[in-house]
C-alpha cells in the first residue's frame, strides 16, 4: 500500500509539473493567435475592463495619447511615469491592441486604479461600477492633466476652430514661416465635441444667439417601443435633436416691438412668450461614444433596466444630425423674382417632367429629412446604396464602428462584455481588420459581426472615416 501511494504521489507530481511547463505555454500560443490580450477581473472590475477594451480599438485616441505624453518622454523619469493617467492609458491600450508585445495573455489594469486615486477618483474594485461613468472619469482626469502644464495662448492657432462657425477668415502676411506650434494644444482629445442650442421666439420668430456646450459622449433616451416597428439608433438620434417648447421666456424682440408702439416714457413689462428649443452637433469629434441609457424608473420610484434591442449598423452617417450656420434671408425682391421665375407644378427649369418624377424627387428628399438616408439603409456588411440617394454619395461625416459594450443582468448586478475589432495586421497597420472579438475579462473568443449587430448595446464607439479628399487637407494641415 505504501508502495502504491508512493508511485501515485510521483504520478500526481509529474502530472502537475507537466501542466506548469507545457500547459499554459500551449494554451498562451493558441489564443495569441489572432486574438488580443485579456484583463484580470480584480473583483467586479468588469466595467473597467470591458472599457479599456473599447477605448484599444480607436486608433485616433491611441495616436493623441502618443502625442500627449511625448513631453513626459523627455521631462520626467521613468519612476515618474506612472503618475500620470495618459502615460499608464497609453501603455494599457497599446498592449490591447498588441503595439507592444505583452509577456502574459492576461493582463493586470490594477495600475489603471492606482493612479486615478492619486487624481482623487476613489474607485471601489469590490463594488458595481458603471462602465459610461468611468468613461466620463477618464476623460476629465485627462483634461485636468492637460490644464495642470503651463500654455500660452498661440497667436496663430486658428486650425483647431470649427471652419463652419467661424464667418470671417483669417489671412495674414509674415515673412517667412509661421512660428512653431506645440502639437499637443492644436486640438482636444478625439471624443470632445460641441453641441449647440437653438432657441426660437413662436410669436416674433426671433432666434437668439446660438449656445454651445461641449461634451465626450451622446448620452441618448431610448423613445417608447411602437409595435412592429424595431427601434433604430436613428430613432434615438432624432429624439435626441428633436425640437421642444419652453414657456414662460423673456423674448427681447418682443419687448422691443411692444416698447415701440408705446408712448415716450411709458414703462413696459418684459414680454414673456413661448420659446422652441433644439440641439445639434456643433462639431463633430473624431471618436464619437454613443450611450444609450437603459436606466428607467417604475411608477414606484424603484430603478429598472430597459433591455429593449436597438439597431445599430456598421456605419453610421450624422451629416443631418449636423448643425450648419444658418443663410442669409432673402428680402422680399428676392422672393418676388424668385416666385416670377417659377413655372407652375410638374415642371422643372421650364420644362415638364412626369409627375412620378416630381413625387419621387420629394419623397427621397423627405427620407433624407427623416434620417432614411442615415443607418436605416445600411446593411450589415457596412454597404450602401448610394444610387438610390444621390445627396448622400458623399457624405462627410461618415463613422465605422469600433466596439460595443454591453451589459447583462440588471441594475443591481450584472456583468459587462465588450465586442471589439481585433488589431490590424503588422503588415498593414493602417488598415481595419473585419474579424471581431467577443471580451469577458480573461475570455477571448472570435465573433461574427452579425453577432455583435445583434447584441444589446449599451455603449457605442465610432470613429470617423475620412475621404481622401480630407485626407489630403488633415495631412496638410498637420504639416503647416
Amino acid at each position: 500500500m505504501r508502495s502504491w501511494g508512493v508511485l501515485g504521489g510521483l504520478a500526481a507530481a509529474l502530472a502537475a509539473g507537466v501542466y506548469v511547463l507545457w500547459g499554459p505555454i500551449a494554451q498562451r500560443k493558441r489564443r495569441r493567435r489572432g486574438l488580443v490580450p485579456g484583463l484580470l477581473n480584480l473583483g467586479n472590475t468588469c466595467f473597467m475592463n470591458s472599457l479599456l477594451q473599447g477605448l484599444s480599438s480607436c486608433p485616433s485616441f491611441i495616436k493623441w495619447l502618443e502625442e500627449f505624453t511625448a513631453q513626459y518622454k523627455t521631462e520626467q523619469n521613468q519612476s515618474a511615469e506612472h503618475q500620470y493617467l495618459s502615460l499608464t492609458l497609453l501603455h494599457l491600450l497599446r498592449a490591447l491592441s498588441c503595439q507592444e508585445v505583452p509577456e502574459d495573455d492576461v493582463l493586470d489594469a490594477s495600475c489603471l486604479l492606482e493612479v486615478l486615486r492619486i487624481y482623487r477618483w476613489q474607485i471601489s474594485s469590490f463594488e458595481e461600477q458603471d462602465a459610461h461613468e468611468l468613461f466620463h472619469v477618464l476623460t476629465s482626469s485627462l483634461e485636468d492633466e492637460r490644464d495642470r502644464q503651463p500654455r500660452v495662448t498661440h497667436l496663430f492657432d486658428v486650425h483647431s476652430l470649427e471652419p463652419e462657425i467661424i464667418q470671417k477668415q483669417i489671412t495674414c502676411r509674415t515673412r517667412g514661416s509661421l512660428p512653431p506650434m506645440s502639437s499637443r494644444w492644436k486640438s482636444q482629445h478625439p471624443f470632445h465635441g460641441r453641441l449647440t442650442s437653438n432657441m426660437v421666439c413662436k410669436h416674433c420668430e426671433h432666434q437668439s444667439p446660438v449656445r454651445y456646450d461641449t461634451f465626450d459622449s451622446l448620452s441618448l433616451s431610448i423613445p417608447a417601443a411602437v409595435w412592429g416597428r424595431p427601434l433604430t439608433l436613428d430613432h434615438c438620434l432624432h429624439h435626441f435633436i428633436s425640437s421642444e417648447s419652453v414657456k414662460d421666456v423673456v423674448c427681447d424682440n418682443c419687448t422691443k416691438i411692444q416698447a415701440e408702439g408705446t408712448l415716450n416714457g411709458q414703462s413696459i413689462e418684459n414680454q414673456r412668450t413661448t420659446f422652441v428649443k433644439q440641439l445639434k452637433l456643433g462639431k463633430l469629434p473624431q471618436c464619437l461614444c454613443i450611450h444609450l441609457q437603459r436606466l428607467s424608473w417604475s411608477n414606484q420610484g424603484t430603478p429598472l433596466k430597459r433591455h429593449e434591442h436597438v439597431q445599430f449598423n456598421e456605419f453610421l452617417i450624422m451629416d443631418i444630425y449636423k448643425y450648419h450656420v444658418p443663410v442669409h434671408k432673402p428680402s422680399q425682391n428676392d422672393l418676388n423674382q424668385k416666385n416670377s421665375e417659377e413655372t407652375k407644378p410638374g415642371t422643372k427649369d421650364g420644362i415638364a417632367v412626369k409627375p412620378s418624377d416630381a413625387e419621387q424627387t420629394h419623397s427621397t428628399k423627405s427620407l433624407i429629412m427623416n434620417g432614411a438616408c442615415s443607418t436605416s439603409f445600411l446593411m450589415s456588411s457596412g454597404t450602401f446604396p448610394l444610387a438610390a440617394f444621390p445627396e448622400c454619395s458623399s457624405p462627410v461625416y461618415l463613422y465605422r464602428l469600433m466596439a460595443v459594450v454591453v451589459h447583462h443582468g440588471d441594475m443591481h448586478s450584472g456583468h459587462f462584455v465588450t465586442y471589439r475589432r481585433s488589431p490590424p495586421s503588422s503588415k498593414s497597420p493602417l488598415s481595419v481588420s473585419n474579424q471581431w472579438l467577443w471580451i469577458s475579462d480573461d475570455t477571448v473568443r472570435k465573433a461574427s459581426l452579425q453577432e455583435v449587430l445583434s447584441s444589446s448595446a449599451y455603449l457605442l464607439f465610432y470613429e470617423r472615416v475620412h475621404s481622401k479628399v480630407q485626407h489630403q487637407r488633415l495631412e496638410l494641415r498637420a504639416e503647416e
